[in-house]
């Protein structure tokens, strides 16, 4: 996960602040230290990370935070602060022509960065703002990038303009333009083609599709894995095409981090979105106070709260009670189970809403250690290989049944028998529940385990 050992480094260094009931100016110095060593290891700019360091200090180091009733918490509140400045301060929406006026965007970037896949997840974010975007490819090059674009305009719903690979990507662009007009498309998202370095002849095609059409969003997708180099490519895009805004790709990879709190500071050019994943959900508007809270280890609620509501989970006033009471009560069955899997998976997962809570005190390592993907898909297989009326009574489960559903998921008989035994004691955990809550740890031991 992006940040993972910045973020546990940085605590570990907050954890020796939080302990000192004073700070002197060499505790402050010896920790500002640690925090530059892990954010070089992040590989963030150095200039970005030298200059980063002194504004803090400089802040750290008075007799307001020195003398103050909690000076490391206090620390920490200004290094919040200047990472937020750091990466842009206030969050950059993607700027749309007024009224019924067309918006023409254009996607560009290196090879590889997730360009394709980034122009359908915008198209699928507009859509849900009333928007009717048209998808245009102008990847000549490669006949599998334009198919690509296709199969996700499909999925997205969004409408699709290709005139294949035998025209100039600049009157790809001059038709689609006339398509979108005829068919009351508001938004017209082109899909440019990249290379596998910066080159002029990559340069040269932008340039024309911007010298010929008005392009009112030039957007820069990079991939954050790549670390420094993304940031050295978004300057160097703005100094030959211009560039509006950056798009962090692969930011769910084994990344460091470096480039998204480099970007800002060094090309002056704003983070829009981040992708955080393959599907085309997978993507989130950049916000730099929420961003800092996460590599700080604060969590973000307020992220989660958005993709409830992206996700569309409101459940039906009744059918909510009544799920409430069945747990209240122990009762609730497989349905329930399948019924929570799904609502999981449209938020990204159980190791990623655990990953935005704050206060959770684990590490994104221990989270994907003890969140196995395949042994959820192994116990929802097990779900969906019961009838109806098993995963409505659990008690019609005999062995023959057993054996019939361990078959149908692919799973060895003991497997089964394991989640059918985990899944009874959730019940009469979640029947106890109640009563622990009103003085937790003075009744039963041992941890309530979910049936996963």
């Amino acid at each position: 996960m992006a940040f993972e050992s910045l973020t546990d480094k940085l605590q570990n260094v907050f954890k020796n602040l939080r302990s000192k009931g004073r700070l002197t100016e060499a505790d402050v110095k010896s920790a500002l230290k640690e925090v530059k060593m892990a954010l070089l290891e992040a590989d963030v700019n150095f200039k970005v990370v030298k200059q980063f360091v002194k504004s803090v200090e400089e802040r750290a180091i008075g007799s307001d935070v020195m003398n103050g009733l909690n000076p490391g918490q206090m620390v920490i509140k200004i290094v919040n602060e200047e990472m937020v400045a750091l990466m842009g301060s206030d969050t950059t929406e993607l700027e749309l022509q007024p009224g019924k006026a067309m918006t023409v965007i254009m996607m560009c970037g290196l090879q590889g960065a997730g360009k394709t896949t980034a122009a359908a997840k915008i198209a699928g974010k507009l859509k849900l703002k009333g928007k009717k975007p048209l998808l245009v490819a102008c990847d000549i090059y490669r006949p599998a990038a334009i198919e690509q674009l296709k199969v996700n305009a499909d999925k997205q719903q969004a409408d699709f303009f290709s005139m294949g690979t035998n025209h100039k990507p600049v009157d790809i662009v001059k038709a689609s333009l006339e398509h979108a007009a005829k068919n009351n498309n508001n938004v017209v998202i082109i899909d440019t083609a990249g290379r596998l370095h910066i080159d002029e002849e990559m340069m040269a095609e932008l340039q024309e599709i911007k010298a010929n059409v008005e392009v009112h969003q030039s957007l820069l997708v990079v991939d954050a894995m790549t670390g420094q180099d993304a940031v050295n490519v978004a300057k160097e895009f703005d100094d030959k095409v211009g560039v509006s805004g950056v798009i962090l790709s692969k930011m769910d990879g084994d990344t460091r981090g470096g480039a998204a709190l480099s970007v800002k500071a060094v090309t002056g050019k704003p983070i829009l979105f981040v992708s955080t994943g393959e599907k085309l959900t997978d993507m989130e508007q950049f916000y730099p106070d929420r961003m800092a809270n996460r590599i700080l280890g604060m969590g973000d609620v307020l992220t989660l709260i958005d993709k409830v509501a992206e996700a569309n989970l409101d459940m039906d006033a009744e059918k909510e009670k009544e799920m409430a009471s069945r747990l209240k009560k122990g009762k609730f069955d497989f349905e329930d189970y399948l019924e929570s899997m799904s609502q999981m998976k449209k938020l990204g997962g159980l190791s990623s809403i655990l990953g935005m809570m704050p206060g959770m005190g684990i590490k994104a390592s221990d989270i994907e250690a003890a969140v196995d993907d395949k042994q959820l898909a192994r116990m929802e297989a097990i779900v969906l290989s019961m009838t109806p009326a098993e995963r409505k009574d659990p008690r019609l489960l005999n062995p023959s049944r057993k054996h019939r559903i361990a078959k149908g998921a692919g799973v060895d008989i003991a497997v089964v028998n394991r989640f059918i035994k985990q899944f009874e004691q959730s019940q009469k955990m979640m029947k106890q529940l109640p009563g622990m809550m009103g003085g937790f740890g003075g009744g039963k031991k041992g941890r309530f385990k979910l049936p996963f």
